[in-house]
């Protein structure tokens, strides 16, 4: 295993894991996306909290919705993964000068770099682990 690290050759399993903890991060944006269309009762009251008015949600909805279409597509992976943690980028800056806690927008955007490490041998290379 950890010669498969250093070389960066890919793993059928690496590969599918990869996937799939890209999928799950993708999806909470994607329907976090949508809900910024929708605004279902009681959303205002948390935008409220943060500072921002529903009208500017529909195109923060759609940045983020477009940023997770481009980053499951894998020639604009790469281009989707560096765009997603510019965003959370964002949502940190927002909960932290409300005084949330910013833990799960941290993990979000490890997340999508660690799926896209296990898929794409190039981001392995980029970003090798040693021995």
């Amino acid at each position: 295993m950890t010669e498969e690290i250093e070389t960066g050759s890919p793993t059928k399993n690496w590969t599918t894991i990869g996937w799939i903890l890209g999928v799950i991060p993708s999806l909470l944006l994607f329907v976090s996306g949508v809900m910024k269309f929708i605004q279902p009762a009681g959303f205002e009251e948390g935008l409220t909290h943060m500072g921002w008015r529903p009208e500017q949600m529909y195109a923060i909805g759609a940045v983020e919705i477009l940023c997770v279409l481009i980053f499951l597509f894998p020639k604009t992976a790469v281009l989707g993964a560096i765009l997603l943690t510019g965003y959370m980028g964002g949502a940190i800056a927002t909960h932290v000068r409300v005084g949330d806690i910013v833990i799960v927008q941290v993990l979000i955007g490890m997340v999508f770099w660690l799926s896209l490490w296990l898929r794409d041998p190039r981001i392995r290379q980029l970003i090798p682990f040693r021995t």
